[in-house]
């Protein structure tokens, strides 16, 4: 019986480069909006890792745009150095609030705010520098995040490393009779059938300055009210003469509704990932069950990010979903919280019977109708890590490891390994061992840390 994933069964696929972004932009604190997006991201590279891919972990900054001109200018009128010393994010947050107020009703503060802009892509030194400091900033508060949420990256880019590429597709979209300008003078290509400018993409503003599909080099991930931008990009790919357009992906999701804590509606990820620590740590002091550990403030921040993960994960991406604290974090039902447990179960079976451990074991003795239940679903794991390849959808595999979980409770009941032969002991042990290493690859390939104890 061979618990590990038979790559012979899956389909043979080639050695590829896969990019992935998500996309929050510097000079802002990460907001709980950014949560699907970057889970999303970090569980599709696992699972093309896991299947041998060569996968290139690419975080590209939204750190380019109209949106540092209003932040450039603002900063010289309502910035202060030493605050931004103090609480960076938080500082330039409250600055990029007040200049787009001023800027609504203040036609010089729009100016100042595309001049700016045209100074950083025209390279001026001291617009360069602000925008550098904004960007270290920002990373550096970013890198906090990600850990906690058990994500990394190989190569933090952003639009900016692509600015001078962006004239060159400018360049070649004017020599290849693509651009046209538009009756406001912007910078436009002609993406209708019948070429008569009905459907039309900006790609310049008047004043020449680049837009983010100018920018925009890589496949996405967004939400699917960006579905529209995409289509343009590819089409726009495919009309350049770049047949590699073809394979470019677009993974829509749905929006999540009701984020909430105690406190009220939730701006930042950090408030997200705190409440959630928090309402597992209150839980766990309840729970008759919680067993002594040695950081329980650890234990409660994976348990509850992967709560927050399977609740994410568990239909179709692109559907809408409810935020429920409460559903979220029970024990029982289908959480993140009950995969943790069962994951948290096992180890302390395994740990408990060390001594029915054996190198040979006879699998003859597992004839039961739970063992060859459970031995049947596992046997199903390369071909739910195929499925979930095929259309990038979390939700075979979190499906998959909760029937696996609803499995193991069954079979916690009706195969005792305690008080059993010693040789059926150690085919029972290497059953639960078995299931316990496919609950806890599947887990890590979802983005989910296991814990040992809770």
């Amino acid at each position: 019986i061979n618990f590990k994933v038979n790559r012979k069964l899956l389909v043979q696929v080639c050695l590829f480069s896969f990019p992935l972004q998500f996309s929050p932009n510097i000079a802002k604190k990460f907001h709980a909006g950014h949560l699907r997006s970057t889970i999303i991201g970090n569980f599709i590279a696992n699972l093309k890792q896991s299947l041998g891919n060569n996968v290139i972990r690419m975080n590209y900054l939204g750190d380019w745009g109209m949106q540092f001109g209003l932040l450039g200018a603002g900063f010289g009128q309502f910035g202060c150095q030493e605050k931004l010393k103090q609480n960076p994010l938080q500082h330039l947050f409250e600055v990029y609030v007040q200049v787009n107020k001023e800027a609504e009703h203040n036609e010089d503060m729009k100016q100042a705010a595309r001049d700016f802009f045209r100074q950083l892509e025209q390279h001026e030194s001291e617009a360069v520098s602000l925008w550098q400091q904004f960007r270290e900033i920002t990373v550096d508060e970013y890198q906090h995040i990600y850990k906690r949420l058990g994500v990394h990256f190989d190569i933090y880019s952003g639009e900016s490393f692509h600015q001078d590429q962006a004239q060159e597709v400018v360049q070649q979209l004017q020599s290849q009779g693509l651009l046209k300008t538009s009756e406001k003078g912007t910078g436009v290509v002609d993406l209708s059938p019948a070429g008569d400018m009905s459907s039309v993409c900006t790609v310049l503003r008047s004043d020449g300055t680049t837009l983010y599909i100018t920018r925009s080099v890589l496949v996405e991930k967004t939400d699917k009210s960006q579905e529209n931008h995409f289509h343009q990009l590819f089409h726009i790919l495919l009309a350049m003469g770049h047949s590699w357009a073809d394979r470019c992906k677009h993974v829509p999701f749905g929006l999540v509704r009701g984020m909430k804590t105690r406190s009220g509606e939730v701006v930042f990820l950090e408030d997200v990932l705190d409440e959630a620590r928090a309402r597992m740590l209150h839980n766990m002091s309840q729970s008759k069950t919680t067993k002594e550990m040695d950081n329980t403030e650890d234990t409660a921040e994976k348990v509850g990010i992967s709560a927050l993960i399977v609740q994410d994960f568990k239909g179709p991406l692109l559907s809408d979903y409810t935020f429920d604290w409460d559903r979220m974090l029970q024990a029982q039902g289908d959480t993140g919280v009950f995969l943790q447990y069962t994951h948290a179960r096992l180890c302390s079976l395994i740990r408990r019977n060390e001594s029915a451990k054996a190198a040979i074991f006879d699998p003859s003795l597992l004839f039961d109708k739970t063992s060859i239940t459970i031995l049947q679903h596992l046997l199903r794991y390369d071909e739910v890590l195929y499925q979930s390849a095929q259309d990038l959808q979390p939700k075979h595999l979190v499906n998959f490891l909760l029937k696996l979980c609803h499995l193991i409770a069954s079979a916690h009941r009706e195969l005792p390994v305690k008080g059993s032969s010693q040789v059926v002991a150690q085919a029972r042990l290497r059953l639960f061992s078995g299931a316990c290493s496919v609950l806890a690859n599947g887990m890590r390939i979802l983005g989910i840390t296991p814990v040992d104890k809770m």
